[in-house]
């Protein structure tokens, strides 16, 4: 029998472990539903089969665009929205004074909170889903922007101000390479929140989209049903983070492997 080579192994790329972290989730998941039975924890190959059902029924495309339309709209005015603030706050002691209390005051919130307020000013509209996501995730990229903002070299700041440097590429060049060492992770947080409280508010208010499909699976009591449908959030989840959140991650890692003192 050939021996394992472990240090070839812990040399593997991020790829393998990935799939070797898939794997053991899959192996834990087959142990749960052999203990429990398929009413707790239906199996994979069950769970795989309603997704499957959901899909020829044409239950599926229609319930992902609209969760996609409700979480990735909602983050798209948070990022905005806490990166322009949060960028003001860190430059400015006053407006951070002003903002920081709302902000912390904001995060203490529960999302279900917001999403049964909202539901009561927009109605079952897809705008309640939207809102409640922006107002959730929002304190979290303002956080993250004051942060990095507030951290930017003071000596790269004054090298620009001596040679006149424009403000684009002031903000270009030497406050957006950090400040983005600070969102980017902050960014990931706040893309799985999003998810979270737009499936929620869909649940709520059964204006359509996946949570609208969980609230049948649990009147239906068809928890194999409910299953594909986590399933399926956790998929688009991991999709948009890989197309959206990591080429930017790996590009502003690889412009800090190029400074001095810092390593692969």
């Amino acid at each position: 029998m050939p021996k394992i080579s472990w240090r070839r192994l812990a040399g593997g790329g991020e790829r393998r472990w990935g799939m070797l972290g898939l794997a053991a989730v899959v192996a834990l998941w087959e142990m749960g539903h052999s203990a429990y039975g398929d009413f707790v924890l239906p199996s994979p190959l069950s769970t795989l089969a309603a997704l499957g059902r959901l899909a020829s029924d044409g239950d599926l495309l229609p319930a992902i665009v609209t969760t996609m339309r409700d979480a990735l709209s909602g983050f798209l005015a948070a990022t905005l929205a806490g990166s322009v603030l949060g960028g003001l706050a860190g430059r400015s002691m006053p407006v951070r004074a002003m903002l920081q209390p709302t902000a912390t005051m904001l995060i203490g919130v529960p999302a279900i909170a917001w999403v049964v307020l909202s539901l009561l000013w927009f109605g079952g509209s897809g705008l309640a889903a939207t809102f409640s996501v922006a107002v959730a995730a929002g304190p979290v990229v303002f956080a993250a922007a004051t942060q990095g903002t507030r951290t930017v070299d003071g000596g790269l700041r004054t090298m620009a101000r001596a040679f006149r440097v424009p403000l684009g590429a002031v903000i270009v060049d030497v406050y957006l390479p950090h400040v983005l060492s600070y969102l980017l992770p902050a960014l990931g947080t706040a893309l799985a929140m999003s998810w979270k409280v737009a499936v929620m508010a869909e649940l709520l208010s059964g204006a359509g989209g996946i949570g609208d499909g969980l609230a049948a699976a649990r009147a239906e009591v068809d928890t194999a049903k409910t299953m594909a449908w986590v399933i399926v959030v956790v998929a688009l989840l991991l999709v948009v983070d890989r197309l959206v959140i990591e080429p930017v991650r790996r590009h502003f890692e690889t412009w800090r492997r190029g400074l001095p003192g810092e390593t692969a």
